[in-house]
């Protein structure tokens, strides 16, 4: 019962405090019209807070390894070009896309330890962050990422059908930790992780992961493409 209360609980995001409070406030003021109403916003209320959640993770810290960097379900993985605004080249990447639904914690982490080589911020649309298309034409925020091995991991968090805003807690050229907090998305959205071509994903389609705990692949293996059953 303590485990399961305290797993509600966990620290809130400073990004949710302002409207954490104008959700309260609402809910005062329907209270104040009508009780029904109130008690919409107290339920809105509390849907806000456990929206913008910020739970500690235990990462994984093995060179090599890349770590989940949002919390969500792995929605499609497939070799793709990368987007030009990561700067990665022509060449097909394995792209690993994990969408976030308005329930999931919205705060993303880095996939490795890396130098920040990279951010460029794409204004766009808000379709679908399920659709293949919306990783095109969505506002979306790119980060390349370089380890110190020189490998080179693109991360791109795409804005979504209700999602209105891209936060980002870092800057070019700063050196970042695995596991790390680099940004958030507001109201459900999607993160692409691109990946060198030829890597074998450690995960699934439809399989759930949890930023900075989950392992998605791991660059010092040669060991083949998992398979999985669904039961």
């Amino acid at each position: 019962m303590l485990d399961s209360i305290a797993s509600v609980l966990v620290p809130i995001h400073r990004e949710g405090y302002r409207f954490i409070a104008f959700f309260a406030v609402a809910a005062l003021v329907a209270f104040w019209l009508a009780a029904p109403l109130g008690w919409l916003g107290v339920v809105a209320t509390l849907w806000c807070a456990y929206f913008f959640r910020d739970p500690d993770r235990v990462t994984p810290l093995r060179e090599g390894l890349i770590i989940a960097p949002a919390d969500g379900r792995i929605s499609a993985i497939e070799d793709v070009v990368p987007p030009r605004e990561l700067d990665l080249g022509g060449d097909l990447h394995l792209r690993i896309s994990i969408f976030m639904n308005v329930f999931d914690v919205h705060v993303n982490r880095s996939p490795v330890a890396a130098r920040i080589a990279r951010i460029a911020y794409v204004p766009g649309k808000f379709v679908n962050a399920e659709l293949d298309k919306a990783g095109e034409d969505n506002e979306r925020q790119a980060f390349t990422l370089e380890t110190a091995a020189g490998v080179k991991i693109g991360v791109v968090q795409i804005a979504g059908l209700v999602a209105r805003r891209i936060v980002s807690f870092v800057n070019e050229g700063e050196p970042i930790g695995v596991g790390e907090r680099f940004g958030l998305i507001r109201f459900g959205s999607r993160v692409d992780v691109y990946l060198p071509a030829g890597t074998a994903p450690l995960v699934a389609v439809g399989q759930r992961s949890l930023a900075g705990e989950t392992v998605l692949a791991d660059l010092r293996s040669d060991e083949p493409e998992r398979e999985f059953r669904l039961g």
